[in-house]
C-alpha cells in the first residue's frame, strides 16, 4: 500500500457529557475527504483512543469506514499492550476494509520492554495481520522510543510495511532511511502514481444486471489483489516489471505498479520539510487535523523539489503547530478544528478544554492558517 502524503490522525468528537458524538465524526472524515489528503489515521493517539472502550472503538472504526470516500487510504490505529488484543483490534479493521494497522509499541512494562520483546510483538502481530502493519513509535506518551535498530530489523518483514516515527528525530529518519534503501516493493497505483485501495476497485466495479452471473470470488478477487498481508498481489496481466510504468485497466480502473521502499512517516508537522528531506515519505500530523491544506502545501512543494517555497510553507506552520499540537495538544488541536470549520468540541477527562486565554492564543496562532 502506497503511503506517499499526508494523513490526519483524526479526533474523536464528544457531546459535552462524553458519548462519543459519532455524526460529527461522520462530518470531519468527509470534510477531509474533500482536501488533498492521502488518507485518514482513525484511533491514533490524537483520536484519544486510549480514552475508549473497546466498544466504542469498533463503533469509531466503523463511522470513519462508512465516512470516508474510497479513494483515501484508511489506517487504524489498533496497537494495544500484547499481541492478542492488537490482533482481535486489527482483524476487526481489516473486516470493515481498513488498508493498513498502526501498532504503537507496547510500553507499560517498560523496564522489560527491550528490543527482542519488541521484535517478538511485531513480528508475531505481522505473522498473523490480514492487513500490512505501520510500527508506530510516539515517545511523547509511551516514554519509549523504538531503536532504529529494530525498526530498520523489522524492515525486511513482509508485512511490515513502514514506521510512524513521531520523536522527531531527523537523524533517525536519515539513519533508517539509508538502512532499507535496498527494500523493494511493489504496490498497485494509480495511473496519476496515487494509491489503490481494495475500496477503489470494488467502487469501479459495473454493477451486474440482476440476471447476470458473477463468479464466486470475482468481486472479493479484485479487492484483495491490492494490499493485504503486507505484499499486494499483482494482476494476472500486469507488467512483470515492479517499476513498470505500463498501465493496466482493472474493473474500468486504471492501475499501475510502482517500486516502494519501506516507508517512513513523520510525526511533527513543525519538522515536516526536514523529515521528508532526511527520506520520509509523508507524515501522520495531529496538526493536519485543523490545517490539512496548509501541511499538504509543505509536501506539494517538496514533491516538486521546490526548496524556497517548501520552506515558506513550512514557516508558515511551525510555530503554530509546535504549540497547538506539541504543548496544548488535544485540547487545543480540538479548539483550532472548531475554528477551522470541523467539529473539535470538548476532549474527555481528565483532559480539560482550553481556558479563555489559551483560545485566545490559539487563535492568533492560527489567524493565518484557516482551511
Amino acid at each position: 500500500m502506497l503511503l506517499h502524503g499526508i494523513f490526519p490522525p483524526v479526533t474523536t468528537p464528544f457531546y459535552p457529557d462524553g458519548r462519543v458524538y459519532l455524526k460529527k465524526l461522520e462530518h470531519n472524515v468527509d470534510r477531509y475527504s474533500k482536501t488533498p489528503v492521502a488518507g485518514v489515521v482513525v484511533l491514533g493517539s490524537t483520536g484519544e483512543a486510549i480514552m475508549l472502550s473497546d466498544d466504542e472503538r469498533r463503533e469509531v472504526l466503523k463511522t470513519a469506514r462508512e465516512a470516508c470516500a474510497p479513494h483515501k487510504v484508511l489506517i487504524a490505529g489498533t496497537g494495544a499492550e500484547s499481541a492478542v488484543e492488537t490482533l482481535h483490534l486489527t482483524e476487526f479493521a481489516a473486516d470493515l476494509g481498513y488498508d493498513v494497522a498502526l501498532v504503537r509499541t507496547p510500553h507499560f512494562y517498560r523496564p522489560q520492554m527491550q528490543p527482542a520483546n519488541l521484535l517478538a510483538f511485531y513480528r508475531t502481530v505481522a505473522d498473523r495481520a490480514p492487513i500490512p502493519l505501520l510500527i508506530y513509535s510516539v515517545p511523547i506518551f509511551t516514554a519509549y522510543d523504538m531503536p532504529a535498530e529494530a525498526v530498520i530489523e523489522l524492515a525486511s518483514h513482509p508485512n511490515i510495511i513502514g514506521i510512524k516515527e513521531s520523536g522527531g528525530d531527523i537523524e533517525k529518519i536519515r539513519r533508517m532511511t539509508e538502512a532499507t534503501r535496498h527494500i523493494k516493493r511493489s504496490s498497485t497505483v494509480t495511473e496519476t502514481f496515487a494509491a489503490v485501495t481494495p475500496r477503489m476497485v470494488k467502487a469501479a466495479e459495473p454493477s451486474p444486471s440482476p440476471n447476470e452471473l458473477v463468479p464466486v470470488g470475482a468481486l472479493a478477487g479484485s479487492a484483495s489483489s491490492v494490499g493485504g498481508a503486507g505484499a499486494p498481489a499483482r494482476d494476472p496481466g500486469a507488467n512483470s516489471n515492479p517499476s513498470s510504468s505500463a498501465v493496466t485497466v482493472r474493473s474500468g480502473l486504471k492501475t499501475r505498479q510502482k517500486e516502494v521502499g519501506f516507508q517512513i512517516l513523520a510525526g511533527a508537522a513543525q519538522k515536516l520539510l526536514p523529515s521528508l528531506q532526511a527520506g520520509a515519505v509523508g507524515g501522520v500530523l495531529a496538526f493536519a487535523d485543523p490545517a490539512p491544506t496548509a501541511c499538504y502545501e509543505i509536501y506539494a512543494a517538496w514533491k516538486e523539489g521546490d526548496a524556497s517555497l517548501g520552506t515558506l510553507k513550512q514557516d508558515r506552520v511551525s510555530k503554530a503547530a509546535a504549540r497547538v499540537a506539541g504543548q496544548i495538544g488535544i485540547p487545543g488541536l480540538k479548539y483550532a478544528l472548531d475554528l477551522n470549520g470541523y467539529y473539535g468540541g470538548p476532549p474527555r477527562l481528565p483532559l480539560l478544554s482550553p481556558t479563555a486565554d489559551l483560545k485566545q492564543e490559539i487563535e492568533q496562532l492560527m489567524s493565518d492558517i484557516r482551511n
